[in-house]
């Protein structure tokens, strides 16, 4: 066996140790909920009032960028409800075969906003403002990985800018992230969705909501395999339920259809 073959087998080996470790911290009773970055402060909220009306579960948070997040279920870590920011995300975990297909349902909406510093003078009323050598640093989510980077992306092409836009980028590894380098005045301007800037109404202002190609949903499934199947399909039929979008609607989020 060659040395590429053994350093193969040993990293699959810690792999499999570390996931064996992870899996054994979540207990029974507990629900794995990996989730979008941008709905944070939302499902923080969502998953308070579902175990008031579950006393017997507790809701685990894992917040990250979507399809950051599809990788870590494939790689193993334990998780039973997965939310992603956009479909291309979902998409994956269904090719991936790690979601159950007939529980996956569109449960919010959202909008894609162009922000800058809340101090800032430059406050750009069409996307080709920001080809200007003025503007030297915009900020979104690397659309590789980020659900943001990709609306963006796509609103850029879109406007004809995407090229000049691009070569200032600064790719944020969510959606907060971008958030982040706008309300610290680090970047010009920066992309994120209209429920993130909301969180920051002090630090960062609205220049532009903007049209997407394809519209902002949320879609939520099982996750296959999950020991908790009855738990994880409760907190999805309430995040769907009156009570759950009534929560969301509070963090600004809109009804998905």
């Amino acid at each position: 066996m060659t040395l590429s073959r053994h350093l193969k087998k040993y990293v699959l080996c810690v792999a499999s140790a570390l996931s064996v470790v992870v899996s054994a911290n979540a207990h029974a009773g507990e629900l794995v909920v990996s989730a979008a970055a941008s709905l944070t402060n939302a499902f923080k909220a969502v998953g308070d009032a579902f175990e008031q009306q579950h006393p017997g579960t507790k809701v685990l948070l894992n917040f990250g960028a979507s399809d950051v997040l599809m990788q870590q279920i494939v790689k193993g870590a334990p998780a039973d409800v997965f939310a992603s920011a956009d479909q291309k995300a979902m998409d994956k975990a269904a090719a991936e075969k790690v979601i159950v297909p007939s529980t996956r349902r569109d449960f919010a909406a959202n909008s894609l906003v162009l922000i800058v510093p809340a101090d800032s003078h430059f406050t750009p009323t069409s996307l080709n403002e920001l080809t200007a050598a003025s503007v030297k640093r915009v900020a979104f989510g690397d659309p590789a990985s980020v659900p943001i980077g990709r609306y963006t992306q796509g609103a850029l092409q879109a406007a004809g800018v995407w090229d000049a836009v691009s070569a200032k980028a600064v790719l944020a590894a969510n959606v907060r992230q971008s958030l982040d380098y706008v309300a610290r005045g680090e970047v010009d301007a920066g992309f994120v969705f209209g429920t993130d800037a909301a969180i920051m109404p002090d630090k960062v202002k609205v220049a532009m909501t903007l049209p997407t190609q394809t519209p902002v949903t949320y879609p939520i499934a099982r996750v296959e395999g999950s020991h908790q199947a009855a738990d994880a399909q409760a907190f999805i039929d309430f995040v769907l339920s009156p009570a759950g979008q009534a929560v969301l609607a509070k963090y600004g989020f809109k009804p998905a259809h």
